[in-house]
């Protein structure tokens, strides 16, 4: 009969009446059959599959209202897994279509109840008299016994009419190779709570209640679970398993762990392992092409998260973000993320108490009518000119501002495997327990794993618990493509050198922080999603460490990475956004390598550094801050090397005198405030311009960052389940001798481009020594340097500043500074303005607005060998009371129209000595330039340091109690929004 005979839908009602083997011969005789039998998916094949007394549906329990791609294949998965135990026999010599149908001849079917026909009335003598591999079905009812009930033989137990109709009140211990048992309610029995436990042979649990109770799986025994439902406190353990499968199964409602599993994986294997193993592998290939679409996809739909906020993703990234557009936003946390920027730039929340000190204000107001007067003039000659773009720094030229083009593409998860051959190996090991597409709810715990236990988790859902996964004790995990959400701790902890890989997960709105590693854990993070949280993202403390890559960490309460109390991870490649706080906070001696991100859109500091942090943070863009983009705090360390820090509504980096950072080869542009800003710890001043930096909420509170008050009680909570925070002597980390880098005593500004910053370029308000070495200012709107406070040296030795709208480099009254070979060039007013003690030696000042070098009040200083050109004012200008020296400095001469004296001082002060010094007048149609030397600062100045004396990989040892509380509140002249939690 040919299929065109009759319409297709005329077929398609007939077939619909065939049951599953009359259909399957169908499909054998023609492609046209076949193809028309294929088409009754989501009729006749849906059908079959949600009649089936053995199983569920596919998309149990996670999904059940989420059609399969296919109700067939979901159909024939179901089959091949639901005849495992059966594969221990002699293999028959028969086709392999046939195979999957084959029936044991000598197979025979026990009635157990009370019904009439059934031969037995208990189930322990229906066993007693089945052979191998014979059934025994259970009338509905309620089955006990009051002794443990032993399995010597291979037996198939399955329950009539629906699941529930038959219940079993029995503890099983299984010492046979291979049982079955299906659609049954287990219960405990009056001595013990384990209802099944087997130690050698392989047990297949098809479509079970367990309630109250606890399955026990021991090494060589082997497990396999699909469709079944753990409530009511119920667990499974499993002890040094080779390998066990559970497969679609709810677990809700535990005091406990609901899975446990304890122990290396035995050497023994018993006959189940192979086909175990390579049932796996296909079903984790099928995983692979429908899991993440089906998951992700139904994740993508819950547009909101369980803190009401709208879910942040990083599609944002493909659009361009110009500073025009970003200088319109501003934040409203309450109702969303941006809104339109306040009247006339009104300041962000919380800065209602901020003020931009500007030293170069005060420079202007002194200034006298002359020189106001010589700043207003307009010459346009330019041989008189003196040409300086050829100075050492030329190559640390503003670069274009990057835009999102340019920020570094997340790596998919088969990206990075290809790269990473450890992560590798772990995303295709199949050992240990496996749990593939179960739910999780509503309990204590998820799964625990320890002891070098090993499990392999994908496809689930971790709902509601106290945790989802805790791994200890060497335990190896491997998560793929799990959902982790609102668990009252912490997501997942990795404790005591625990190790795996954490891919492709989705973790989000949980207590705590999303992943916790700790006690010398060194997982592999990859891809995932970790938002939303209301505390940090990712925990890293206790000697913990980790590679955390191409994660995508966003909304979160508190920081995105926290790095504590010797931590030292590897981040790197991730996007770290629209959080909450800080993107990455370094804190308590804290470590890191810290490369490569894109950190953007936080509302406290891109990175945060403070008490004792010493991380390398190098090549990443911190950009589009609600705050500062680096914020170093009291006693922070570290090497801040390479980064793109720009667009901030702070400052660009933020130091706290007290802290030794090493700022290295960065690029701090278009922030809304200072580019640098150096302060110290404890203003002296108590009131008016003193507390010029410090929130308005801080100084209501009258205190420093360094107590426990302020929101949310101040305090971490680093202890989990009662865990003492005392690490082991012996956790002291073997990569020590990676940790040396050059111990520093001054904190160190070297080779940095800071430009088109809005207020200052580097500001120093400090009591500690400072270098600032080999940098370029440039095109800043306030002063290129100002500093204001420097009760120790500061040294600013080959720099450039130029294009500043104010003084170039101004110093204060009680400052200690020397400056040496700087080039300063084409300031809006004056190159140098000086009040404080010190040294300006060979120096290049040219082509400045207002007076050369201005030295004024009761200066103490030397002016040695510099080379200034005025063009409209007094070259060099001594007023008030200086003291001093002005020797051998060479004068060029300025605008033929400028009256003033190459050099000024006041007749009156006889403790400034001026000597030796020589003035350049320019004759035409000859050479007018600076040579002999070329124009400062110069191209020999050697860098202090090279990358390659940082150590990527870093550690510390950790000896003693952690009894430290986490700050909550700001230092004095804090950074806005500047703590960590």
């Amino acid at each position: 009969m040919e299929a065109g005979s009759l319409p297709m839908e005329l077929w398609r009602l007939i077939l619909a009446y065939l049951p599953l083997a009359d259909l399957g011969r169908c499909c054998l005789v023609c492609r046209a059959w076949r193809e028309l039998v294929l088409s009754l998916d989501s009729t006749r094949w849906r059908q079959l599959c949600l009649g089936c007394p053995e199983c569920r549906h596919p998309n149990w329990p996670r999904r059940p209202q989420l059609a399969p791609p296919s109700w067939r294949e979901a159909l024939r998965q179901h089959a091949l897994a639901s005849r495992t135990w059966t594969q221990n026999g002699a293999e028959l010599h028969s086709s392999a279509c046939l195979h999957l149908f084959r029936r044991r001849k000598d197979r025979r079917v026990w009635h157990v109840g009370a019904a009439p026909g059934c031969g037995y009335e208990t189930l322990r003598g229906a066993l007693a008299a089945a052979g191998p591999y014979d059934r025994v079905l259970l009338h509905p009812g309620v089955y006990e016994e009051q002794a443990e009930v032993t399995l010597k033989v291979p037996v198939e137990i399955v329950g009539m009419g629906k699941l529930g109709d038959v219940a079993l009140l029995v503890s099983f211990d299984q010492q046979c190779p291979t049982a079955r048992l299906c659609n049954l309610v287990f219960m405990p029995a009056w001595f013990s709570p384990v209802v099944y436990k087997t130690s050698s042979g392989h047990v297949q649990l098809d479509n079970c209640n367990f309630e109250g109770c606890q399955l026990h799986v021991r090494g060589p025994g082997t497990c396999q679970a699909r469709f079944c439902s753990f409530a009511q406190g119920s667990s499974a353990h499993f002890l040094g398993v080779a390998i066990s499968l559970m497969d679609s199964c709810e677990f809700s409602g535990g005091d406990s762990a609901s899975i446990t599993v304890e122990g290396p994986p035995v050497s023994e294997r018993n006959w189940a392992c192979k086909h175990l193993a390579a049932l796996a592998k296909t079903l984790t290939a099928v995983t692979m092409a429908t899991s993440s679409g089906s998951i992700v996809d139904a994740v993508s739909q819950d547009t909101k998260d369980s803190l009401g906020r709208i879910s942040h993703r990083d599609t944002s990234l493909g659009g361009h973000i110009t500073m025009e557009d970003w200088t319109k936003q501003e934040v409203d946390w309450e109702t969303g993320w941006t809104k339109q920027k306040a009247i006339n730039g009104g300041l962000l929340p919380g800065q209602e108490g901020t003020v931009i000190e500007d030293d170069s204000m005060d420079t202007s107001n002194e200034s006298s009518d002359e020189d106001n007067e010589l700043r207003g003039a307009n010459v346009s000659n330019i041989d008189y000119t003196l040409s300086y773009e050829q100075h050492g720094l030329a190559h640390l030229s503003e670069p274009g501002l990057p835009d999102c083009a340019s920020f570094p593409a997340l790596l998919s998860l088969s990206a990075e495997l290809q790269r990473d051959a450890e992560a590798q190996e772990l995303a295709s090991s199949v050992q240990g327990c496996l749990l593939r597409r179960c739910l999780l709810r509503d309990g204590k715990g998820g799964v625990h794993l320890c002891n070098h236990a090993q499990a392999r988790l994908e496809a689930n859902v971790f709902r509601g618990l106290n945790y989802a996964v805790r791994c200890i004790q060497n335990a190896k995990l491997v998560m793929l493509r799990n959902e982790v959400s609102g668990c009252r701790a912490s997501g997942v902890f990795l404790r005591l050198s625990a190790q795996g890989l954490i891919a492709e997960n989705n973790i989000h709105s949980n207590g705590e922080a999303g992943l916790d590693i700790r006690k010398g854990a060194n997982p592999i993070i990859l891809c995932n999603r970790i938002h939303s949280g209301l505390r940090s993202g990712i925990v890293v403390l206790g000697n913990g460490k980790g590679f955390i890559r191409s994660n995508q960490i966003y909304g979160n309460k508190e920081a995105g990475v926290y790095i504590l109390f010797n931590g030292n991870p590897v981040v790197s490649g991730n996007h770290i956004f629209q959080g909450l706080a800080a993107g990455i906070a370094v804190n308590e001696n804290g470590r890191g390598l810290i490369t490569e991100n894109v950190i953007r859109q936080n509302q406290w500091g891109g990175a945060d550094i403070r008490r004792g942090g010493d991380p390398i943070l190098r090549n990443n863009f911190i950009c589009h801050g609600y705050s500062d983009g680096v914020v170093v705090g009291e006693r922070g360390r570290g090497l801040i090397e390479g980064n793109h820090i720009y667009g901030n509504r702070g400052c660009g980096v933020w130091v706290m005198s007290s802290s030794l950072p090493q700022l290295i080869g960065n690029y701090i542009t278009h922030n809304r405030m200072y580019g640098l800003a150096v302060f110290c710890r404890k203003d002296p001043e108590s009131s008016g311009a003193g507390e010029g930096y410090r929130p308005a909420q801080e100084r209501e509170r009258g205190g420093g960052g360094g107590g426990g008050g302020g929101e949310r009680g101040g305090q971490e909570n680093f202890h989990e389940e009662g865990e003492l925070l005392a690490w082991e002597s012996d956790m002291d980390s073997e990569d020590e001798r990676f940790s040396s880098r050059r111990p520093i005593t001054v904190a160190l500004v070297e080779n940095n481009c800071m430009s088109r910053n809005g207020a200052v370029g580097v500001y120093v308000k400090s009591s500690e020594a400072l270098n600032v070495v080999g940098n370029m200012v440039a095109n800043n709107r306030a002063a290129g340097m100002s500093i204001i406070q420097s009760s120790q040296l500061t040294r600013l030795v080959g720099n450039c500043v130029h294009g500043n709208g104010r003084v170039g480099i101004t110093v204060d009254r009680e400052c200690r500074v020397e400056l040496r070979g700087n080039g300063i060039y084409g300031n809006g007013c004056h190159g140098i303005c000086f009040r404080g003690d010190g040294q300006i030696v060979e120096n290049d000042v040219v082509g400045n607005g207002a007076i050369g070098i201005r030295v004024m009040e009761s200066a103490d200083v030397k002016v040695l060998r510099n080379r200034v050109q005025a063009l409209q004012g007094c070259a060099i200008s001594v007023r008030q009371q200086v003291r001093g020296v002005i020797q051998e400095n060479l004068v060029y001469q300025g605008f033929p129209v400028n009256i003033k004296p190459p050099i000024y001082t006041n007749p009156l002060n006889q403790e400034c000595v001026v000597l030796s010094n020589t003035l350049l007048t320019h004759r035409p149609n000859t050479p007018w330039a600076l040579e002999n030397p070329p124009p400062r600062p110069l191209c020999n100045n050697p860098p202090s340091t090279t990358s390659s004396a940082h150590p990527a990989n870093l550690a510390i040892s950790m000896t003693s109690r952690i009894t430290t509380t986490v700050e909550s509140g700001c230092h004095n002249n804090g950074s806005i929004f500047c703590s960590i939690l």
